[in-house]
């Protein structure tokens, strides 16, 4: 390998070259260019992609409007560090998510990631609250820098030996029917709400809890939809006791639901948002969000960001609402949802390794289980994975024991597209159960 490696060189050494966070993680193809739903490698094999960025491409990718405003963005002005410099993609960024964002939130502070929406959540929650307590829901992902991996408890492995993590955070439990015990939805949030009293009771009283942080729909635990009545407790119990309710929208934001957040869906009014993933198609960004009466009393030099909100990436935010506004892709969304799920619960109805279909719009996911009963099918989804990808196709597991499948292709895939991914999947998840 000379001075000058190639593309196929420097992929070999990938093991050399990244972490083994990255290394070992699957199935690192080496794509060469994207498009839309595709993906090319560097011997030139398309693949659809439904996974899209692990939703961070709603748009598709490199959609033409998205990349122009970014480019015309950088012609002009690349970095801008806010509180020195405002530019104007940033403020009207600002302008236009406040139009959209539920809960009232119309006041923001930006960052580069959805750890970093996270994160800053957490602090203005302390912060304004006077509390220090923190309650995440079991099973939920939000991110892996230490404050947000404080929270979370997907896996255990994304907390293995990085402790001790922030103090005065508690979990309870988030009501998730397929793999509960309770007789019936109903009782399922029954459950869980028993477990919320027995933490105040044992572990930390209301007043001491800052806030809530939960993610409408889960997404690394397994795009997990709980029962209805169950966030609308939550958002009871949080009025009664003056918590904040934090909803984390990275996965969940910008369409992929069929409304613009998933707590609209799902009717859920936030204190507080964790936005990022498809806020810029694909370019980095990240914001928290939140009523101007609540934000407003974080004080001046309290949190902020050299990079957040980035000129150019907030100029791709702007084209990616447009996009999503003008071509109609929530409604997309909901269409296009609605018949993969009616599709996906068909082919349920062919096999036994099927555990449970569950989506709202297009996030949509397959519970896959070992035969006659309900164990996880974590092996029988790495094969499942594995060949719907040689037929080209990329999906991606999520769940704690990695037994669920997402299909989340971008909000711009149409119906043949849907049926090109369905008989690939459909083949894999067949020739798995025969």
């Amino acid at each position: 390998m000379g001075d000058r490696p190639s593309f196929s060189e420097l992929h070999g050494r990938l093991g050399e070259l990244f972490a083994p966070a990255l290394a070992q993680d699957w199935p690192n193809l080496a794509v060469e260019r994207a498009e839309g739903p595709f993906l090319y490698d560097k011997d030139g094999r398309r693949y659809l992609d439904f996974l899209c960025g692990f939703g961070a491409c709603n748009a598709g990718h490199n959609h033409p409007r998205v990349v122009a405003a970014a480019r015309d963005q950088m012609e002009r002005m690349v970095h801008a560090p806010l509180g020195v410099i405002a530019p104007e993609t940033t403020l009207r960024l600002a302008w236009e998510l406040g139009k959209i964002t539920p809960g009232g939130a119309d006041m923001f502070i930006f960052g580069n990631s959805g750890a970093e929406a996270v994160e800053a959540a957490l602090k203005l929650a302390r912060y304004v609250s006077g509390r220090r307590g923190i309650i995440a829901f079991l099973g939920g992902f939000h991110g892996r820098s230490m404050g947000a991996a404080s929270v979370t408890s997907s896996k255990a492995k994304y907390r293995a030996g990085h402790g001790p993590f922030l103090p005065d955070v508690h979990f309870a439990r988030f009501p998730y029917p397929f793999r509960s015990s309770a007789a019936t939805p109903e009782d399922c949030v029954r459950e869980a709400l028993e477990d919320l009293d027995r933490l105040f009771e044992h572990l930390i009283p209301p007043k001491e809890v800052a806030a809530f942080l939960v993610e409408p729909i889960q997404g690394e635990g397994g795009y997990v939809i709980p029962p209805a009545g169950w966030l609308g407790e939550l958002r009871r119990i949080a009025d009664d006791h003056g918590i904040l309710l934090i909803a984390d929208e990275i996965q969940t934001g910008f369409g992929r639901t069929g409304e613009w957040f998933a707590s609209q869906t799902l009717g859920l009014e936030p204190d507080i948002l964790c936005l990022a993933k498809g806020i810029a198609n694909g370019f980095p960004l990240g914001a928290t969000a939140a009523r101007g009466e609540l934000m407003g009393k974080w004080g001046a030099a309290s949190h902020g960001s050299t990079f957040g909100g980035n000129p150019i990436s907030c100029a791709a935010a702007l084209a990616t609402l447009e996009v999503l506004r003008e071509e109609h892709l929530l409604e997309n969304a909901r269409q296009q949802g609605s018949y993969l799920l009616e599709q996906l619960r068909e082919l349920q109805a062919e096999t036994h390794i099927i555990g449970e279909v569950r989506g709202a719009g297009l996030m949509v996911a397959v519970e896959f289980v070992q035969p006659g009963g309900r164990e996880p099918g974590t092996e029988a989804v790495r094969r499942i994975l594995q060949r719907s990808l040689d037929g080209g196709l990329l999906t991606y597991p999520c769940g704690h024991w990695s037994q669920t499948i997402r299909l989340i292709p971008p909000l711009t895939v149409t119906r043949e597209q849907v049926d090109e991914g369905l008989g690939v999947f459909r083949q894999a998840v067949l020739a798995e159960s025969a």
